[in-house]
């Protein structure tokens, strides 16, 4: 099936388990995937991830992250930039999500990185997604 927006197929995928309450979600691999899962792993939303070697592509499985009384870790995932319009921060602007509860994802020259990270890095770049 051809998805003209990956990431925001990812997104949504995450976002539907979590509202089902299911405990695993596949997602189409890819290393900007793939780079979004390490973020969110290392960011605590999400429990763990793996990289399943499939014969027509490779998939990446998730498994959900839950609190004792079955609310899921993430709450709200929002897309920022669209393959229709582009959302570029500087490092100066890079958003804060929920008065830095949340998580902004950026892509920059020097990789996938979280809101902080790329602070920290002085860089800005494209402006993902929001997760919180």
């Amino acid at each position: 099936m051809s998805v003209n927006d990956p990431i925001g197929d990812m997104l949504t995928r995450i976002r539907n388990a979590c509202m089902a309450r299911k405990i695993v979600v596949d997602i189409p691999a890819s290393k900007m995937k793939l780079a979004i899962a390490e973020i969110l792993k290392r960011e605590g939303f999400i429990r763990e991830y793996s990289v399943v070697e499939g014969k027509p592509c490779s998939t990446i499985s998730i498994t959900l992250k839950y609190t004792s009384d079955r609310r899921p870790a993430i709450t709200g995932l929002r897309r920022v930039s669209k393959p229709g319009l582009r959302i570029y921060s500087g490092r100066d602007e890079i958003p804060r999500v929920r008065g830095g509860l949340g998580l902004s994802i950026l892509s920059t020259p020097k990789g996938v990185l979280a809101g902080h990270d790329a602070w920290r890095e002085h860089v800005g770049g494209e402006v993902l997604c929001y997760v919180w």
